[in-house]
Parts: structure tokens; sequence; C-alpha cells
């Protein structure tokens, strides 16, 4: 423990002077003054004299001591010690017996000296005090000097100007810092680590005389960077006994273990939070963007601040990644907490990346083990960035930690889960890492089978397309256009088609068909429907014998249901005969009507066998305009069916007259919202002389 002055302050320079207060220590010990001449007689006596030994000063002064204060039996030692003194100048301590007036036996600390005045005459001072008195502030003052140097308690004291007086070994060891560091220093220099400014705090206790109790601070210690240390800290006055202030003095209790108990129960109840809120909210569609805008939304701010999900263009493209040279990936999501630098660094989403063998991300999917850098360096960033000019945008950012994990499903690695902390000053650890690799792993599979969907999704589409015919350029009376939309779920794509086909005579077979089910299956079977609908149309087959040629083709293939309707336009009679197979009714337009449903025999659906199929013939002139299209268009969950066939004829009715191309357009953008939940093909006749 530091020594204290209370006169002087901690630059040295006195602050006593003529009126300063007196220090209650002496009237703690009740210290009396006697002098005695040379024969021994009182020539003064002082107010605490009389307290000491019970002689009022009129009763003591003029007497000789050693009868008036001594025993008998002790009083040739006393004069023996009295004549030393006077003889040697020797002073002497020591303390002894003495009697009081009331005839009771005190122990007295003394302390003699001889005094010599101006005219050469000689005296001597007797300072005396009870010894019980005298042990009792030695007891109490050793007492607090142990508590303060064995305390676990940290305790500082400061001077008036807030300057450190003293500082015991636990705060030393609380803190980090040594009494060195801080002995005369003032308190806003040494705790520049906090975050508030305790020098405010301490002046007001400093002038108020209100005492801070049990004030929790979380803070960094310059010994401890890395990690947080909490502290419950206290702060009184001092005064002496008489009320003047010394200073002041704080104390520190460690509670850091504690702190540290209640974060990690937090940060685990957080973390069982984050995999629940991560099995909810990644992979809610079969999309690969967004199952990886999921998997890095997740994570941000909680784990990290900056993430990416980067995946391998060997797994998207169905290759096995080579075990060396550089890794190309392909960037699915970025997220962040803020707009910063380390955005700008990371590869867009979309866009396709080459990292050399040496960077870290590199090697992460290559051992197919996470890459902790708890506090980066220069050259970490290089090793993180694809290029110098990423590596500087990341060290503007103020990137200080980084965690790579590999992202595996089914025993293939698909790419990399990157983080990233710039604002959150706790650099990545161990169980960091172990939580970052079981979001990985689950957010992995989801990533995988998206991946699979999309596979499943781009063959089907394409097959889908190879399959729909263009309609011809020129048919004789009509003009046509069509649309095929897939549905926004991989699994939704391959039942629909249409086409026109030109027949002899100047006729054309119309025809809209939807095979039930989905993916690649009900695309081949939707292929060889139409193919086999264009060879029964080639035969000039009417409506209704084409359709059950269709039907009876259908036992061939298994489990096969479909819906149909197939028109023969006839431009010479202006009439077109119309067959439905459980399908839909066309919308028929008028010029100066509103659309309307055309009100036919249902019919059955291909597949079910054995009902027979009836056609209807109708008068379609020049002008008129015929809607065939298929259930995805007008089949909502959201909206019953009668209503949503209503808004298809509103559609109609507002773009009658409009180019059947640009009418397409239209009534797919009214009816149909992005990802819809089925798969649409849509044919509009237009009628013309």
């Amino acid at each position: 423990m530091g020594t204290m002055d209370s006169s002087r302050a901690g630059d040295g320079r006195s602050t006593a002077g003529p009126a300063a207060p007196p220090s209650g220590l002496l009237d703690l010990l009740s210290v009396a003054a006697v002098v005695l001449n040379t024969t021994g007689q009182v020539v003064f006596w002082s107010p605490k004299a009389e307290e000491l030994f019970g002689y009022t000063a009129a009763e003591a002064l003029g007497q000789y001591a050693a009868p008036l204060t001594v025993h008998e039996e002790h009083r040739d030692e006393v004069i023996k010690l009295f004549a030393e003194v006077m003889e040697s100048g020797t002073d002497w301590a020591g303390a002894f017996p003495i009697r009081h007036k009331d005839g009771s036996t005190r122990l007295v600390e003394f302390r003699n000296m001889r005094l010599l005045d101006d005219l050469g005459d000689t005296y001597v001072l007797g300072l005396a005090a009870d010894q019980a008195a005298v042990e009792r502030v030695e007891r109490d003052a050793a007492l607090a000097m142990r508590l303060v140097s064995q305390s676990p308690v940290g305790l500082a004291i400061l001077d008036p100007d807030l300057r450190y007086l003293a500082v015991n070994p636990a705060l030393e060891r609380i803190t980090g810092q040594s009494a060195a560091e801080r002995l005369g220093r003032p308190v806003g220099e040494v705790l520049t680590f906090l975050d508030t400014d305790p020098e405010a705090r301490l002046r007001r206790v400093l002038e108020t005389g209100e005492s801070v109790v049990d004030r929790d601070i979380v803070c960094r210690p310059p010994a401890d960077p890395d990690h947080e240390h909490a502290w419950s800290v206290s702060y009184y006055r001092l005064e002496d006994s008489g009320g003047r202030v010394l200073g002041l003095a704080y104390s520190v209790i460690d509670v850091t273990e504690r702190h540290r108990a209640n974060a990690e129960a937090a940060q685990a109840r957080q973390r069982l939070a984050l995999i629940a809120r991560a099995s909810a909210s990644v992979g809610t569609t079969l999309d690969l963007e967004t199952t990886a805008r999921e998997l890095a939304d997740v994570v941000v701010p909680v784990l990290a601040d900056v993430a990416a999900v980067d995946v391998l263009d060997s797994a998207l493209e169905g290759r096995t990644a080579p075990h060396e040279g550089p890794a190309f990936f392909r960037a699915l999501a970025v997220s962040a907490a803020d707009s910063t630098e380390a955005v700008s660094a990371a590869d867009p989403p979309g866009g396709a990346a080459r990292y050399d063998s040496d960077r870290l991300i590199t090697q992460c999917v290559r051992t197919r083990q996470p890459v902790l850098v708890p506090h980066t360096t220069r050259g970490d960033l290089e090793r993180i960035a694809r290029h110098g000019e990423a590596a500087a945008l990341l060290a503007a950012a103020g990137v200080h930690s980084y965690l790579a994990v590999p992202l595996v499903a089914r025993g293939e690695v698909l790419g990399a889960l990157d983080l990233k902390r710039t604002r959150n000053p706790t650099p990545f650890d161990d169980d960091d890492a172990f939580l970052a690799c079981e979001l990985a792993a689950r957010a992995a599979v989801c990533i995988d089978n998206a991946r699979g969907y999309q596979t499943q999704r781009h063959a089907a589409l394409t097959l889908q397309r190879s399959l729909l015919p263009e309609p011809p350029s020129h048919l004789p009376g009509l003009e046509v256009a069509c649309r095929y939309q897939p549905a926004g779920a991989t699994s939704e794509i391959g039942g629909d088609w249409f086409d026109a086909i030109p027949l002899r005579g100047d006729k054309t077979a119309l025809v809209v068909g939807d095979v039930m089910g989905s993916g690649i299956n009900a695309a081949a079977t939707m292929g060889q429907l139409r193919t086999a609908a264009r060879a029964f149309a080639e035969l000039d087959l009417a409506p209704a014998e084409a359709l059950r040629h269709l039907d009876h083709l259908t036992e061939g293939i298994e489990q096969t249901i479909a819906t149909c309707i197939y028109c023969v336009y006839d431009p010479h009679q202006g009439q077109c005969r119309i067959c439905l197979a459980g399908h839909l009714p066309p919308a028929l337009m008028r010029a100066g009507h509103a659309a309307q449903l055309l009100d036919l025999p249902t019919g059955a659906p291909l597949g079910v066998g054995g009902v027979p199929f009836e056609a209807t013939t109708i008068d379609f002139h020049p002008g008129d305009e015929l809607a065939l299209y298929t259930d995805g268009l007008v089949e909502s969950r959201s909206a019953p069916i009668d209503s949503r066939l209503d808004a298809l004829l509103d559609a109609l009715t507002a773009t009658r007259g409009h180019d059947p191309e640009r009418t397409c357009d239209r009534i797919l953008e009214i009816l149909r919202p992005p990802g819809g939940e089925d798969d649409v093909a849509l044919l509009i006749a237009r009628a013309h002389s």
C-alpha cells in the first residue's frame, strides 16, 4: 500500500498553510504535556494532563512531579531517569505506571526530552498518553493496514485533486495496473479504458459526500483487452473526525466470473434461439439463392457483422472439385449489419470468383475444416480477400476477426460460410466456430436440396420448352399468340402445353392441355400427348374423335390423367368446333361485347376412359377472339375459382382489340403473380378476313 500524506498533493507541492485545519489524531490520543524544572518541580501543566492525572493546574504547578504522580516504590527509578535526561540530553520513551489523583494506577506512554530556553535554563518536557488509548490507535491502524493489504477487494485512495495516493495489491491484480502506474497521477489519465467518464462521478461524490455503492462496470482493461471484465465499484468521501475532507476512496470487487457465467448462460440461450430460428427460416423454399440469403441473414448480427455464402462452381455444375490449384466460387448471398467497406469487398451475389490456393476460403473447402483467425493482421486480410484492393477495403471496414466454415452435405463439400466481425469487438472463438459449423451443416442440406431441385427444374424446363412448338408464322384467317410460364416451385414444371396446327383446307387446330403431375415425368408425358395430338390433327379427325384417340392412347401411359381443349377453326365457314376433355371452358370475345365463358359440355379428362366426348360448333367471324388457357392461370389458394374467372373475363374485356401478343402479356401480368403455384399455358386466337 502506498503512503498517504494529508498535507501534500500528488505533485509534491505543500497544501498545508497557517489556516489549515488540524488533524484529529492527537485528539484521539489525548496527549498531555508537562514541563519540569531542574529540581523536578512542575512549571507547566496542560489541560490534557489534568484529564490524564486528575490534578488541576493549580494543584500541580510548583509541586514535585515524582511524589505527585508516581507510586513510592517507583520514585527512585523515575528520579534516576529524570537525572539521565537532564545530564545527557538523550530522549527517553517508554511506558510507566502512574498514580491518578483518585488513587488508581494507570499505564502511561511517556516521551521525555530536555529543553533549553534563551537564558540557558534547562527543563524537561514530558508528553504522556494513556497506553490503552495508544494501543487502541496502533491496533486500529495495524488492522486497517492489514485489511487493506490483504483484502480481496481492490482499494484506492485519492486526494482532493483526485490524484492517486494509495493502491492496494488487490486493485493491482484486478485492473492489471501496478501502483507505480497510478500513484501521483489523476484518475482521468489512468482509467482511460472505461466507456464512461469516472472523474465527473468521483468529483460529484467528493463535493456532495453522497456515496455510490455497488455500481456495475463492464470494461476491457489494458491487461486483458480481448475479454470483458465486470466490477462492482463503490465510491466514498474520506473525512477525519472533525469533518475535514481528506480525499476520496473507492473499492472494486471483481465479479467477472459471475458476469461471465450470466453472459455464457445468455449466450447459450441466444445460440439455441439462433439454431431454432435457422431451422425455421433457412430452407423455406427450393430456390438456391433464397436459401443462401436466408442463411446469411440469420447469422447477422448475432454471430457476425458480415456474412457471405459462397458455393463452388463445380458443385453447381455437378462436377468434382479439384484437390489443388485455385478454387472457383459463385457468391449466392451477402448480408451485413450495416453498409461497410466489407460489403464492397465481398463478391457480388451471382458473380463468379477465383480464389488462389493460398486463400483461407480455399483452405476451408479443401480441408473441410473451419478456418478461425481470432485477430486478423494485414497479412491475414490479404489471404481472406480475393485481391489486394478487396483486402484494403476489409482493413478500412475494421475487420478484426474472421471465421470460415465449410458447407458439407451428404459427404460433398458445396462451398463455405464466410464470417467477419467489424463492430462486434469480441474475436471469434472455438464456441463460435462450433455454432457456425452447426448452422452450416443444417443449411448445407437445404442448399443441396435446392441445388438438386434447381438441376431438376432446369432439366424439366429445358425438356418442356423443347417440346413446345413455335406457332406457325402464317395461319389462314387466324392470328395466334401463345405463352408458357413455369411455376415458381421446381416440382410444378412440366405438364402444360399449347399448339397451333395448320390443317388441310386452310383450317387450323388449336390445342391446349394440362397433364396432371409435375416434373420431368409430366413433361415427357406432355410431349407424347402433344405429338399424338399433332398426328391425329394431320389425319383431319374431328375434335371429339381426336380426343377419343388421345384418351385411348393414355391407357398405355402409366397413371396419366390430363385435361385438354381441342378446337378446329374453318375460316371459310366462319365456324369453330370445340371439344373439352375435363378442361376449363374457353373465353370468347366479340366486338362490342364483354368477354364471356362458353357454356360447353365439360367431358371427362383424358385417362378416365369410357366417357364419350361431345363437340360444339360456334360462329367465329373476323374480329372475334378466343382465349384458351390452363387452370394455373385462374386457380389460386387465396381466392375462389369463380372470382378468378371473373377477373380473367374483366382483363380480356379490357384488352379486347389489342394485339394478341400484347394481350397475352397483359393477361399474365394481371392474373399471374411471380412465382405462381402452377405452370400456365395461354393461347389467344383472333379471326381476321
